[in-house]
């Protein structure tokens, strides 16, 4: 898989090659990243990538005419390319719109600065919009970065365990359940016994519960869009039940 990132500033967004699993991905040749500078595009001596607004206001937008050159030359490098453009306007980041893009071969990720972009470069050249969140970065690099770490993860004999990524948070639109490891008891906390049994199907049941007790009690909503099955609704309720419990003797 291979990512153009279209940046201002490409030794910022390089960072998330130089190490962790990205770092990983990239040597082992399963992913790689090029990142382009608009200002090689720009054609005056001052290399302008940006001016003033129409129409008046603060601040300043990204020219279209360096932005369209540097897209059109990736796309014509690479052929087939999805072109997305990080921004607070965008369709907000989830799991599974990482999922689909670990599936296509070549991603061009639009960095803005400034003020944002001009328009014409998304009705001409971008595919999607996405936001990582209703907040404001001074660009999207970061958002990019977030966007890249999120999908090499996902390609195929990137982490070492082959079902560490089905079993992340999100994977199945819930919360991930608590984790445990050694020593088993630190302070006055100890691993819940049921992890120290060896019966795995006790275990499996017991870790699903929590992911499903655990997104009721932080992201509700996330359950409203889900439909359960019996059993994960009679796992939700004893949970519930036993965390009411829990209160009253508190």
């Amino acid at each position: 898989m291979h990512f153009s990132v279209i940046t201002l500033f490409p030794e910022m967004v390089e960072s998330v090659v130089n190490g962790g699993v990205v770092g990983r991905a990239s040597k082992r040749g399963l992913m790689n990243m090029t990142c382009i500078n608009p200002r090689d595009y720009a054609e005056d001596v001052h290399r302008t990538v940006d001016d003033r607004p129409y129409g008046g206001g603060p601040g300043m937008v990204m020219r279209p005419d360096c932005l369209l050159r540097a897209i059109r030359d990736e796309r014509n490098k690479f052929g087939d390319c999805k072109v997305i453009y990080m921004t607070p306007q965008g369709r907000p980041l989830q799991q599974s719109m990482l999922e689909g893009l670990a599936k296509v071969d070549n991603v061009i990720l639009l960095c803005g600065r400034y003020e944002g972009i001009d328009e014409r470069v998304i009705t001409l050249e971008v595919d999607e919009e996405w936001s990582v969140g209703d907040y404001v970065l001074s660009g999207g690099e970061l958002a990019a970065m977030i966007v890249i770490d999120g999908t090499t993860r996902l390609l195929p004999e990137v982490l070492g365990h082959t079902e560490s990524a089905v079993q992340d948070s999100f994977s199945d639109g819930i919360l991930d359940h608590p984790h445990y490891t050694r020593p088993e008891k630190i302070e006055d906390l100890e691993v819940p016994e049921v992890l120290l049994s060896g019966n795995h199907k006790l275990i499996e049941q017991w870790r699903r519960q929590q992911a499903l007790g655990r997104t009721q009690l932080r992201r509700p909503a996330l359950l409203q869009e889900k439909e359960l099955s019996g059993q994960d609704k009679q796992l939700l309720d004893d949970f519930m039940k036993e965390i009411k419990t829990s209160e009253v003797k508190s």
